[in-house]
């Protein structure tokens, strides 16, 4: 295993997980409130396929993480956890700056198409909300060097967090022809 990065602080580190946590929900939740109109002098769904693309590469990184992780390969499996920590910030600034200047999009299909589309984006939603605390709380145990409630923590965080970039991969997919 590896040596502990950070010094324990569990009451400081459940502040500023739960702080942040709240202020990345709550201006999501705004963004269904606010559209900017601006001339970019380029297409804004840009950040979409840009989301699609760091979505694609986080699961990925999931994927080769777990990997390295079960062949005790620890530094790689760290190094490729906090890239795609990471890259999740560079998604949720480009998912403000898509929301923000193009606001939001109907989905044009009708029937099977439609009803799969809403299942997948509802379950993709509310498991992207909830997984950010789960993310930070995973990395925090891992950084403070406490690998038996890290690895409890990750068997929870890990198939949520991977479903989350996948289905916001399928759900840009499905979106897109309906962007304009």
């Amino acid at each position: 295993m590896l040596q502990a990065a950070w010094i324990k602080n569990d009451r400081k580190a459940r502040v500023l997980i739960f702080t942040f946590s709240a202020i990345v929900f709550m201006a999501v939740v705004a963004l269904g409130r606010i559209t900017v109109k601006a001339d970019l002098g380029f297409d804004v769904h840009l950040f979409a396929t840009i989301n699609a693309v760091i979505n694609s590469c986080v699961a990925v990184l999931l994927v080769a993480a777990l990997v390295a992780v079960k062949r005790k390969k620890y530094e790689l499996h760290k190094k490729m956890m906090l890239s795609a920590m990471i890259l999740s910030i560079l998604f949720l600034v480009s998912y403000i700056c898509h929301h923000l200047f193009a606001g939001e999009t109907k989905f044009g299909e009708e029937g099977t198409m439609k009803t799969i589309y809403y299942i997948i984006l509802f379950t993709h939603i509310p498991l992207a909300g909830l997984i950010l605390p789960f993310i930070l709380f995973t990395a925090y145990r891992a950084m403070v060097g406490e690998w038996p409630e890290h690895k409890r923590l990750a068997k929870i965080t890990w198939p949520i967090w991977f479903y989350v970039a996948v289905t916001g991969v399928v759900v840009y997919l499905m979106i897109s022809p309906y962007y304009r």
